[in-house]
């Protein structure tokens, strides 16, 4: 019995450590509307979804929606930007440049949840 017992916390081990060591990504396109592509993402113990997909050459602006009252989530940084603004219960919206393809991180205030845009 105690063989199985064993057996089955290693199981269980092992499938937590390669749950939180691969890549949960929650990629999702902008929605294009007339000139002009658009993003809401929502802050809420993270951000959903966390990888933003923007075309090229289309304004872009990305409406970061404060859900949750956790400090850290409560600003938003674009480092390669210069962005580093505090986010509000509710609209948030912050334009991207899209002149040239590249990709983009984002992290909440304390750098614990992240995020990327990618531009193609």
């Amino acid at each position: 019995m105690k063989i199985i017992i064993t057996f089955i916390c290693i199981i269980l081990i092992v499938a937590i450590a390669i749950w939180f060591m691969t890549g949960h990504d929650d990629q999702e396109k902008a929605k294009i509307s007339g000139k002009k592509q658009f993003q809401k993402v929502i802050v809420k113990g993270g951000y959903a979804p966390n990888v933003i997909v923007l075309k090229k050459g289309i304004p872009a602006e990305l409406d970061f929606d404060l859900q949750d009252s956790t400090a850290c989530l409560s600003s938003i940084a674009f480092d390669e930007l210069g962005i580093n603004q505090e986010l509000h219960p509710g609209k948030n919206v912050i334009s991207v440049p899209t002149d040239k393809a590249q990709e983009l991180g984002f992290a909440c205030g304390m750098n614990m949840f992240h995020g990327k845009v990618i531009i193609k």
